[in-house]
């Protein structure tokens, strides 16, 4: 992109023409990032994406002028502007928007003052229409993935916990490993069956809410003055006034029908997307939940013993806690980093509590 004719003079110290020159090479890398986004979507979702790839390109011309054109050497884009163009190409958008909705909320422009009011008020925006492009795709994950997520954590820590607890009693690491064992099946069909049962139900409740035409063929023989079919549509929040004009328009519509018996349009279906499949539910929280809680045993299962298998488990569950966390940090536009140590502490925090009271056990039996 060429800089605009009219290059405004602004006073500048060499400091200030590296940051400006970083702002360029961001702001680029950020509106490709857009764009290969744009690229496999459709629709009004292609738009948006192409529309802010645009308005990257505006920032881009606003510091292209104040560097006077193009500078003769460009720096490489920042980290995570590079990491954002990788995940673009080869990871789905949902996690390319959660990070790009984080990276808009802190934008370097709050505290430039070469900055316009306009461009930082760009972004301000910019962090809340990729909110809404990421809600869509968290819509659509939230009912499984919520599923993985949480059986892949409750396994991680609950069969840790087990394992630590029983493993402190001072048993044989057979006994250890038939525990974690017990423990994974146990829990990965409790999760199941819980997890079925709650979206079963979710959705059960759902539908029930939702509307139904049963007594439409009643409604031609309804008088259009007194008419209860008004108090239906009160009952489902439409104010007194509306209410009674909608149920007047309705009666009409029906006696002018030919058809018999009478049926209304079908009105949408309940919003069922958000909450996912019952047997998809239950299907992810028996995997994961098992995946989970098969790092704390392995140790024990390839033959190891006493502390190098303590040490080797707490490895493998903490790396795998701390992945879990910051993939939930990633997808709700948290800090990952600061997820993953919080995941950490709440399952070491759970082990430590059982190995303590398996010490204490231990010491009372012998």
């Amino acid at each position: 992109m060429s800089a605009p004719e009219h290059t405004p003079t602004v006073p500048s110290s060499a400091r200030d023409r590296r940051r400006w020159a970083q702002y360029l090479a961001d702001e680029r890398a950020e509106a490709r990032v857009y764009r290969e986004l744009a690229v496999r979507k459709t629709g009004e979702e292609r738009e948006i994406l192409v529309a802010l790839a645009d308005a990257e390109g505006r920032h881009e011309a606003h510091w292209l002028a104040l560097l006077g054109g193009e500078p003769a050497r460009l720096p490489a884009a920042s980290v995570r502007t590079r990491l954002l163009a990788l995940m673009a190409r080869r990871f789905g958008s949902i996690f390319v928007l959660a990070l790009a909705q984080n990276a808009e909320n802190r934008s370097p422009y709050d505290d430039d003052p070469h900055a316009t009011p306009a461009m930082r008020a760009d972004e301000k925006i910019h962090g809340e229409v990729v909110r809404g492009l990421a809600a869509r795709g968290r819509t659509r994950l939230s009912g499984t993935f919520r599923a993985a997520v949480f059986g892949a954590n409750d396994g991680l820590v609950s069969n840790l916990a087990l394992v630590m607890g029983i493993g402190a009693t001072g048993v044989a690491p057979q006994f250890v490993l038939f525990s974690g064992v017990a423990g994974l099946l146990a829990g990965a069909l409790s999760m199941a069956a819980g997890e079925f049962v709650s979206v079963r139900s979710q959705r059960e409740l759902l539908e029930a809410t939702h509307p139904n035409n049963d007594t439409d063929h009643v409604l031609p023989d309804l008088d259009l003055d007194a008419n209860e079919l008004a108090l239906v549509y009160r009952a489902r929040g439409i104010d007194e006034d509306e209410a009674l004009a909608r149920a007047r328009r309705t009666i009409r519509t029906a006696q002018a029908s030919d058809a018999v018996p009478y049926r209304r349009p079908a009105e949408p279906a309940a919003d069922l997307e958000s909450v996912g499949s019952a047997l998809g539910a239950a299907g992810s929280s028996f995997a994961f939940f098992a995946s989970g809680a098969v790092i704390p045993v392995l140790p024990w299962i390839f033959g190891m013993t006493g502390f190098a298998a303590v040490a080797l488990a707490l490895a493998l569950v903490g790396l795998a806690l701390v992945l879990t966390g910051a993939t939930v940090g990633l997808l709700s536009g948290a800090p990952p980093l600061r997820r993953g140590l919080r995941q950490l502490a709440i399952g070491f925090g759970a082990a430590a509590v059982t190995y303590v009271l398996g010490l204490a056990f231990g010491v009372s039996v012998a």
